[in-house]
């Protein structure tokens, strides 16, 4: 087992990795909120979801964690009647993407405020490492 600081870096850094990640498919499911299908009854975009699962670290014996997989939310798309788009089927409703603008916003928010504790957490990790440095060479 590696020094208690070190495995604080690790696991954090890990948060990091995995919250960045997060916050990228956010922003997919934000960007592609309004993306309809380009012909006669398809399917527009498919919201993204991300899972995540602890895992032990054999080095410093800290769980850390990792994206587990990423799926499709499988929830039904909304429609639109909307008989002069593209994509309108043959009785002008258009599926949207099932994309829920508050929830991605909810979800990047909590996404970004994970990052920013475990960004914290290493802060502190350093000024500790650093401050235990500074004792060892005032003691010698």
């Amino acid at each position: 087992m590696i020094d208690p600081l070190q495995a604080s870096l690790r696991i954090a850094g890990s948060g990091l990795e995995v919250q960045s990640k997060r916050v990228r498919i956010v922003s997919e499911n934000l960007a592609n909120a309004h993306s309809t299908g380009s012909v006669s009854g398809a399917d527009p975009y498919i919201r993204k979801t991300i899972s995540f699962e602890s895992e032990m670290d054999r080095v410093s014996g800290a769980n850390l964690v990792r994206v587990d997989r990423i799926d499709l939310d499988r929830s039904p798309f909304r429609t639109e009647h909307d008989p002069g788009h593209p994509a309108a089927d043959a009785d002008g409703y258009v599926k949207l993407p099932n994309v829920n603008v508050l929830v991605e916003m909810a979800d990047m928010r909590e996404a970004n405020r994970s990052y920013e504790a475990n960004l914290q957490v290493i802060r502190q990790t350093r000024e500790m490492i650093s401050m235990t440095i500074d004792l060892l060479r005032s003691a010698s």
